[in-house]
């Protein structure tokens, strides 16, 4: 657990209480984020996917303001960073600097993520933290159908 220099936002381990409000963090940094990408799934379907899977079964953080709730959310398998969304009101403030700083060290030998290309804030945030463009897909092979980028993190030597 980690808390920020002013003890404003906590980042901890997601519990089953915390399934639909970083559901909901999700849903509104996706469509603040990501305009022009139609999801497949509805409100509900995501909610329940966090539900039923993500926190019960992956290994998820949030960021927690406290009376502000849940405020942010970090998912990492093994090896992959398969989420990172803030709450669009939240950017800015470093709480992804710190997820992906916690990332590094759950994950030291490496880690890897995609992102829709359309994507260019993301694009420029992980290349601020070191993370390099290895491959580039038509969409096909994701449920949104949109074209995608995979990074890559590979610590120093």
């Amino acid at each position: 657990m980690t808390t920020d220099a002013e003890g404003d936002v906590t980042i901890r381990r997601a519990a089953g209480p915390d399934a639909r409000p970083a559901a909901d963090v999700w849903l509104r940094s996706f469509a603040a984020a990501l305009p022009t990408v139609v999801s497949p799934r509805s409100d509900d379907d995501i909610r329940a996917y966090f539900r039923d899977v993500v926190v019960p079964l992956r290994d998820i953080w949030v960021a927690d303001a406290g009376d502000g709730g849940i405020v942010g959310l970090m998912v990492v398998n093994g090896g992959e960073l398969s989420q990172l969304y803030l709450d669009p009101d939240w950017r800015g403030r470093g709480l992804g600097d710190r997820f992906v700083g916690l990332a590094k060290e759950r994950s030291p030998e490496g880690l890897e993520l995609w992102t829709f290309q359309v994507n260019k804030p993301a694009h420029r945030f992980y290349e601020r933290h070191g993370f390099v463009a290895v491959e580039y897909t038509d969409g096909s092979t994701n449920e949104e159908q949109e074209p995608d980028v995979r990074y890559v993190w590979a610590p120093k030597s």
